[in-house]
């Protein structure tokens, strides 16, 4: 395994999405990733579903399970036992990053606080993951994803209308919350290179959240407004969003005037026409820059209307199935798909990491993305070699 990371060691003791989300991002970009699970049970992940892949032989496989820990060894340690926990005061010594997602005061109790981590190694970097907050009035409760969703604003606006809020179809608040603590892990080594020492990077499900709020923050902070879900159409800008045509859909957007005027001479509309001439009055008269253009398009089918869009430089696009997604060349040509060798399931193909890497040269381009994933691990695959290894039974693990 290479890439930007290599050489850094990661010790996961996360479960469920945010957590597992955040090492896999470390273990895409080169970092060893030990996950360290319960004896029995694992990772809760491992037990969601249906979809399950059950192999010829062997306990089945959680699809969920797969899709959060590539790149990484497994390896059981019971944290209740005096001896795993030693195990894991070893890992911790020769460690450079620590995950952990136990709700506040869960890790201390186990007597791995972060004042005895950083007992045990100051360059240690420790991310940790909560629900809503180490700390505050509300800083005990569990994280769920959902909740979340609701509680940080999100699924307000979200869904066809006000009295309808959605949550978003993925769990968008875990996966949020390990892009930003992946993130945050990173500023924390880049600034022990100079220090030396390492820290403690803290981010929850409802700060991710609230850091997405982007222009629905600000319209509350600054200009007052509530944002409310309004369906398939910005509320700041139009024309921009889903429109009905024959026999399916199409989206698009007009982000500047000169769009809406190109689109407008390719439907022979009037830009100028009265409430809709600029931006602003065809957001006031969002309704009447709908009904207008899916009158125009109503005798198009979705292909050819993506088709007189793309001439008139009006950009657009289909809304995709994801099997439709996975089997559309562009997916295919950024690498976003990868294949694996599972240790029960045999050969995978895994959905793979959205980052890629290139060396500029005097004669163009050399991609140098990672290219050698490994596949999630089954429970306890690495125990044998790692408790070898923190034993000193080998100096270091195959």
């Amino acid at each position: 395994m290479t890439g930007p990371l290599d050489g850094v060691l990661v010790v996961d003791l996360t479960r469920a999405l945010a957590g597992p989300h955040a090492a896999m991002m470390l273990g895409d970009l080169g970092a060893r990733v030990i996950k360290v699970e319960s004896p029995g049970s694992g990772d809760d992940t491992r037990g969601w579903g249906p979809p399950f892949v059950q192999p010829d032989s062997g306990d089945r496989e959680s699809t969920y399970f797969l899709s959060a820990n590539r790149n990484k060894e497994s390896v059981t340690l019971d944290l209740k036992d005096d001896g795993d926990k030693e195990l894991l005061r070893e890992l911790v010594r020769r460690a450079d990053v620590l995950l952990e997602n136990f709700r506040p005061g869960t890790l201390a109790r186990l007597g791995f606080g972060t004042g005895v981590l950083a007992e045990l190694n100051p360059r240690l970097v420790t991310l940790s993951i909560s629900g809503f907050g180490h700390d505050g009035p509300e800083g005990s409760r569990a994280g769920y994803d959902q909740i979340a969703q609701g509680e940080a604003g999100l699924m307000s606006l979200t869904g066809p209308g006000p009295e309808d809020p959605q949550r978003v179809g993925v769990p968008i608040g875990d996966l949020l919350a390990g892009m930003y603590g992946a993130y945050g892990v990173l500023a924390a080594l880049h600034e022990r290179e100079r220090t030396g020492r390492g820290q403690v990077v803290r981010t929850s499900l409802l700060a991710a959240i609230v850091g997405v709020h982007a222009f629905q923050g600000t319209a509350w902070t600054v200009g007052g407004q509530v944002g409310r879900a309004q369906g398939n159409h910005h509320p700041s800008i139009a024309p921009y969003g889903l429109f009905h045509c024959k026999g399916g859909s199409v989206q698009l957007s007009c982000g500047s005037e000169s769009l809406w005027r190109r689109l407008c001479a390719e439907f022979e509309l009037d830009p100028e026409a009265p409430g809709l001439a600029t931006n602003g009055e065809r957001v006031g008269n969002r309704a009447q820059v709908i009904e207008l253009l899916e009158r125009a398009f109503a005798d198009t089918a979705p292909e050819d209307l993506l088709a007189r869009l793309a001439a008139a430089g009006v950009p657009a696009g289909k809304v995709r199935t994801v099997d439709e997604v996975y089997g559309w060349e562009q997916t295919l040509s950024q690498g976003l798909l990868v294949d694996v060798e599972h240790a029960t399931l045999g050969r995978l193909q895994l959905p793979g990491p959205p980052l890629r890497f290139f060396a500029p040269g005097p004669d163009g381009e050399t991609e140098t993305t990672r290219r050698d994933h490994a596949a999630p691990p089954v429970l306890g695959g690495s125990d044998a070699e790692i408790r070898a290894w923190l034993t000193g039974g080998r100096d270091q693990v195959t």
